[in-house]
């Protein structure tokens, strides 16, 4: 599938499968791109009825699917060059056949200002080759003693509030901010973890961290913390999503809440997903991530969120360290793991191995994070940006660490063997990646 980019003026795309997962529509046929807008698609676009001066992009009954949305991605830029940039993860996102990303603010400046988004706005423009947006901090410095500007960082482009890995513990504070953040329909997004019982803890706390002798987390941690939430977003009516769940108390809890009408979605990690904390093995740090791998049962119980929809997004939380923060002993390594680059393919395996249908993992990768944040894309139909990946679903391969495009490697999935991957990804109805 490799080649040249075709024109960004006006693209036909031939001999697709085509999946758009907001509205459940499969068919096969062909999709008509022009002036970075899809503007046909359907079995009647064919070879014969492309316009005459569209470039030509035979898809071979491969997925032609919206592009991914990743809604958890820490750049590193600002501040943490040495280990990611804008540049070099949007280069590892457009071969993973995201199309967006939703960087976080913990960044150095805090991302709690109108020049900082403004900043992040332009390093994308100029140095990025797939979308980026902003969440802005929702306490500044994200200390959680006093709220960000959250109506004047709305109007500078933040896509939503978040203290990115820490938890807003004041719950007075978080009141106030979740009232505020109503009045202008902005999301407040948290980290669900009660700091003081997670605190001086590496992993899941069970039978597991026992034998390892390593402090645990409980899964009580989040779930304290998420109930608190939950009864003040029933006070305050504002938008509210929990950015990654791990656990099935969690979940069930989130089921509730979403049964009660209360205007809250939430997220997991595909790691949460796929790996669980007998994965740490021998003391493997690529592994230590917050929140903590779970126990299976819990990596169960998300599959089967993510089936029956009360999962609404699926992220990679690509957290890039580098040696000198990952290669010490388990207890003394930073938290944090890349995965914006094997988003796509270790959610396929949820496809092949878990029996997830197609559609549900697309939808929590595309459609689903759109709606959530409110953004003009992850669909499929006439007018919507073009922003799209063509998938093959089915030839396997292995994952080589060093061939990643992050900066830096601490991937937990280094020499995994997945099925599927991004053959092409177009953004802007411009091709800034293929196979």
């Amino acid at each position: 599938m490799a080649g040249p980019a075709p024109s960004p003026e006006c693209t036909a795309y031939l001999d697709a499968r085509l999946i758009d997962p907001g509205s459940g529509r499969e068919m096969t046929g062909g999709l008509v791109v022009r002036n970075g807008l899809i503007t046909d698609l359907g079995p009647q676009v064919t070879r014969a009825t492309a316009p005459r001066d569209a470039a030509i992009i035979r898809c071979e009954g491969h997925v032609l699917a919206p592009g991914l949305i990743d809604c958890r991605v820490f750049a590193g830029e600002p501040g943490h060059e040495h280990k990611e940039t804008l540049d070099s993860a949007s280069q590892a996102a457009a071969a993973g056949g995201v199309t967006t990303m939703i960087c976080m603010p913990d960044t150095d400046p805090v991302i709690d200002d109108v020049a900082l988004v403004d900043f992040i706005a332009r390093r994308a423009r100029d140095t990025a080759t797939v979308n980026i947006h902003p969440m802005a901090a929702l306490t500044k410095g994200l200390e959680g003693r006093q709220m960000t500007e959250i109506g004047l960082l709305t109007d500078a482009g933040a896509v939503a509030f978040t203290d990115g890995k820490k938890s807003v513990a004041d719950p007075q504070l978080l009141r106030r901010a979740l009232t505020y953040a109503r009045n202008f329909g902005a999301l407040v997004v948290q980290h669900v973890e009660e700091p003081s019982l997670g605190s001086g803890g590496v992993m899941n706390e069970g039978l597991v961290s026992t034998r390892l002798g390593l402090p645990g987390i409980p899964a009580a941690a989040e779930i304290i913390m998420l109930e608190r939430d939950l009864r003040l977003v029933e006070l305050t009516g504002a938008r509210y999503h929990a950015a990654q769940i791990s656990c099935r108390q969690a979940l069930d809890a989130m089921r509730a809440a979403k049964k009660r009408g209360l205007p809250v979605t939430c997220g997991a990690s595909i790691n949460h997903l796929v790996l669980n904390e007998n994965d740490i093995g021998s003391y493997r740090t690529f592994f230590k991530m917050s929140p903590p791998l779970r126990s299976e049962d819990d990596r169960q119980s998300l599959v089967e969120g993510l089936a029956d929809g009360t999962l609404d997004v699926i992220v990679s939380d690509h957290d890039p360290q580098d040696q000198d923060t990952k290669r010490h002993p388990f207890e003394e390594a930073e938290f944090g793991a890349i995965g914006v680059e094997t988003l796509l393919p270790a959610a396929l395996s949820l496809v092949h191995n878990e029996k997830i249908p197609l559609m549900r993992v697309l939808h929590a990768l595309t459609a689903g994070p759109a709606s959530v944040l409110r953004l003009d894309s992850g669909r499929l139909e006439p007018g919507a940006p073009a922003d799209l990946v063509l998938i093959d679903t089915e030839t396997p391969w292995q994952v080589d660490a060093e061939k990643l495009k992050s900066k830096s490697k601490n991937t937990p999935f280094e020499d995994k063997r997945f099925q599927g991957y991004a053959l092409r990804t177009v953004v802007g109805g411009a091709s800034v990646f293929t196979a």
